[in-house]
């Protein structure tokens, strides 16, 4: 009863003994093509067919990339704030008007400057819950979060006066390519609408680093991917067409709002300048210490809603843009580029007229 069983497991035992013995021979190059017969003078050699696998033709194996995939429609996209206009501005000498406010050529002089503008997209505003030390031991705590992504494309904008104009002072438009160093800063304004007492009013918090919650944060985003927080994003500049991927955090945010925007600075360095003749008069005369100057910067603004209230607070709530609500702002898109008051400086966000 035995003997077939055991004629069996021989047959397979042999079949082992030869594929290991077939697998230890060494493999022998193929022989390399000989060349082709010499045709009639001058007339070229036939190419040899390339091998499988050989440099210059497609691989067999394609390689996966290491990082997570994502849905479409997850990264919302920003429509750059690239602007030919942000390369001049024009605003009078206030020092010169002064002195004779005759000169004309200090009235709206025009001022030249290059000026750079980074790609950027998000994620809606996300939320994970984290294990914070404070005092008396660790909290519970529910930490904002927004992902981004952000490129340098290079064209910078840069204004060239035309040498062969000899009558008008004339400028042509340029774009060159150069490294960009991203300093960004990150600003939550929440607006409470649902307390009676405090309805209309806004708090405002820049973003905070939370070194303890990075670790959940890209076990759950891409535990492949490296999330730099602003204080280590500007260590090192941007080569033209270089993408890194970021992170702003924030906890203690108050849950009682509806709507709610963040203000990205450092995507450009595009920046407008005006002056108060009348507050630099004071000054010269008096010694007023009432700044005559403002400056503003192009800051991209991310609005976002929540049809909830301050005691179920979920992501899932969160929503682009701002409708026309009742007793609140007017529709707002979900991203736009707005001009914001720099010096002097102000509770942010101070926001300046587009």
């Amino acid at each position: 009863m035995n003997h077939p069983f055991r004629f069996g497991i021989a047959i397979l035992v042999l079949l082992g003994i030869a594929l290991d013995r077939a697998s230890a021979q060494p493999v022998v190059a193929p022989a390399a093509p000989r060349p082709a017969a010499a045709g009639p003078a001058g007339a070229a050699a036939a190419p040899a067919a390339a091998a499988p696998g050989a440099a210059g033709t497609t691989p067999w194996i394609t390689p996966v990339s290491p990082f997570r995939k994502l849905v479409p429609g997850v990264m919302q996209d920003v429509v750059p704030g690239r602007d030919a206009s942000d390369t001049i501005d024009r605003h009078g000498i206030t020092e010169l008007l002064y002195v004779d406010d005759s000169f004309e050529f200090a009235k709206n002089a025009p001022f030249h400057h290059e000026v750079w503008t980074l790609d950027i997209k998000y994620k809606p505003m996300r939320m994970i819950w984290a294990d914070i030390p404070g005092r008396g031991g660790m909290q519970r705590k529910q930490i904002w979060y927004i992902v981004y992504q952000v490129t340098n494309p290079g064209k910078v904008l840069r204004s060239v006066e035309v040498p062969e104009d000899k009558l008008y002072r004339l400028y042509k438009l340029e774009e060159v390519d150069k490294p960009v160093r991203f300093i960004p800063v990150f600003t939550l304004e929440v607006h409470n609408q649902l307390r009676k007492e405090v309805e209309g009013s806004a708090k405002v918090m820049v973003e905070q680093y939370i070194p303890i919650v990075l670790p959940a944060i890209r076990a759950r985003e891409d535990k492949n991917r490296e999330f730099l927080t602003s204080e280590k994003m500007p260590l090192k500049e941007l080569r033209v067409g270089e993408t890194v991927w970021g992170v702003a955090t924030w906890q203690d945010v108050d849950p009682n709002n509806v709507w709610f925007s963040v203000y990205v600075e450092g995507l450009t360095n595009a920046y407008r300048v005006s002056d108060d003749q009348a507050k630099y008069a004071a000054y010269r005369k008096n010694g007023s210490g009432v700044p005559f100057r403002e400056i503003r910067t192009k800051v991209l603004k991310l609005n976002f809603w929540r049809p909830g209230d301050e005691f179920t607070v979920r992501e899932t709530q969160v929503r682009g843009g701002v409708p026309a609500l009742q007793g609140g702002p007017p529709a707002r898109p979900s991203n736009e580029w707005v001009w914001w008051r720099t010096y002097p400086p102000t509770e942010k966000p101070a926001l300046s007229p587009n």
